[in-house]
């Protein structure tokens, strides 16, 4: 049935029911299992069939969202879904009879299917059923589900839009334990509050909620908030509690199976990406598109942390992930925000060995007093500890600026031991020149009579030390491995691309496996 017929009955249908009316089943032969077969097919063709004059189905409709089976349909590969649990709910029976009469589906759907042909297991709430508030006599099927897809090594996929009660921490539990074995992803399709919201960010990649109604809020802080000032996209999707944002549930799902398909040439325009200008800025993503197979760049977090641009991408067809700065965003200076979403993107890729491409331009930790705040420092911290600790192989390109902490880090993962290249673009040291000359130079440069006269004085201290930025003085004494033409940046890329995944993985594999811990190890978020 398309999406326009059935908003179409719901439209005009609307008598309020409380659930489907079951058909009727045959007479029992006293010989066979047939009627009993009967029986159970009669429950699951009314559990998977939309019953047009249900009030929550109609409100789903004319909200303009997909009923939970169509969300399934639409993400999931054509006829691949293999429902578990698929009798569940409150059957109504006729007293005299015992035939069933109608038949409530518990809120929540959980089975198999196929995204581009890999295994997934799938949990959707049913938010035409009870709002999608869990049924505390079907609570089990969510957390049977996450412990069998993580049994069976496959990727859990939450499609979320509903409300649910606080339960035992082992729910979360499970999640938690999900999340360092399998990818989990979470799209969140309507409302979500409470555990559901827990529950949603206990994800690799997350798409909008908030953790407690307005309702309940104002109660408590007294703001009289709608649901979306409170916790709509734009605030979620700007403070990392979810990675990227869709404009439509089919856009969402598009999204998941791009992601979880990374889990399973000279190029001329390099030579003049980064200007000569070391103030001028250039654009980051153009670059990271380039670097990769083109058109196969899969961005993560665009609406926040914006000072560093993070996603997955394909070299020779192997996916890999890119670490980058932006210098549009606050000069690329590594902010509070744009610590926590590089660490977190460091985790997820070395939790599934998927190789890091840094592509690094950091002049250092935002500062300021807005910084400070932020506890810029504490968050950046992070990255250093993710980099430092990722046992997935990362190939490092320091494209222009190194300094400070932040730029020792990010240009030294490997503390001493890296696969590092630079390009003659590069500018690297405890600060930049240009702040080097301002406090070693302090009093002359204040004396100056006018600030026409100041601006010359610098210029021609910076003409005086411009040989010292020079990269290749820094190569003269090993201090970096070496300097290359931007142009063979993607070749070697893929040479080293190659060799991770022929050699470096398997072997990083084998030796997880031999030191896995009996009891599972834990994820950082």
């Amino acid at each position: 049935m398309s999406e326009k017929k059935v908003n179409r009955g719901a439209q005009s249908a609307r008598t309020e029911v409380k659930a489907a009316v079951a058909p009727a089943v045959g007479a029992d032969d006293g010989v066979t299992w047939k009627h009993a077969v009967a029986k159970i097919r009669q429950i699951q063709r009314t559990n998977s069939t939309p019953n047009l004059r249900y009030p929550g189905y109609v409100r789903q409709k004319e909200n303009g969202k997909l009923w939970v089976r169509e969300r399934l349909d639409a993400l999931l590969d054509s006829s691949s879904f293999v429902e578990i649990g698929s009798l569940t709910g409150k059957p109504t029976v006729d007293e005299k009879t015992g035939a069933l009469k109608e038949f409530l589906p518990a809120n929540i759907v959980i089975g198999w299917g196929k995204v581009s042909g890999k295994k997934v297991f799938v949990t959707a709430d049913d938010f035409s059923v009870r709002g999608g508030h869990a049924d505390g006599g079907i609570q089990g099927k969510a957390a049977y589900g996450e412990a069998l897809a993580t049994q069976h090594r496959v990727p859990i996929v939450y499609l979320s839009a509903g409300a649910t009660y606080i339960p035992p921490l082992a729910g979360l539990g499970q999640s938690m334990t999900a999340m360092t074995t399998v990818p989990v992803v979470s799209a969140l399709l309507g409302p979500v509050v409470g555990l559901a919201s827990a529950k949603a960010v206990t994800s690799h990649f997350r798409y909008s909620l908030f953790a407690a109604g307005p309702p309940v809020v104002k109660q408590a802080t007294y703001e009289d908030l709608s649901k979306e000032a409170l916790g709509g996209w734009e605030v979620h999707g700007c403070n990392g509690t979810v990675d990227n944002v869709a404009s439509s549930e089919l856009e969402a799902f598009q999204q998941i199976r791009t992601f979880l398909s990374f889990l399973h040439r000279r190029a001329e325009e390099l030579i003049s990406i980064i200007p000569r200008r070391w103030a001028r800025t250039y654009e980051a993503h153009p670059f990271d598109r380039e670097d990769a197979t083109q058109s196969s760049f899969f961005e993560i977090g665009a609406t926040w942390g914006r000072s560093v641009a993070t996603g997955l991408a394909r070299l020779r067809g192997m996916p890999v992930g890119v670490l980058s700065s932006d210098c549009t965003v606050g000069g690329g200076a590594l902010d509070a925000l744009g610590s926590q979403k590089a660490a977190r993107f460091v985790n997820l890729c070395d939790q599934f060995g998927i190789p890091l491409l840094n592509l690094v331009d950091q002049p250092g930790f935002a500062i300021g007093s807005a910084a400070e705040r932020m506890a810029t420092i504490r968050h950046g911290v992070a990255i250093m500890s993710a980099l430092y600790h990722a046992t997935t192989p990362i190939f490092t390109v320091i494209v222009r600026r190194s300094f400070g902490v932040a730029g020792g880090a990010l240009s030294d993962p490997g503390d001493g031991l890296n696969n590092r290249v630079a390009w003659p673009s590069a500018d690297w040291g405890s600060l930049p020149l240009e702040g080097g000359i301002e406090a070693a130079y302090k009093r002359q440069l204040d004396s100056a009579p006018t600030a026409a006269a100041r601006e010359k004085m610098m210029k021609e201290l910076l003409s005086k030390f411009e040989n010292v930025r020079d990269p290749t003085r820094t190569a003269n004494v090993f201090g970096i491995e070496e300097i290359i033409d931007p142009r063979d940046t993607r070749p070697m890329a893929c040479e080293w691309i190659t060799h991770a995944y022929s050699q470096l993985l398997p072997s990083r594999l084998l030796a997880k496996q031999a030191s896995a811990p009996a009891v599972p190890g834990k994820y950082k978020l």
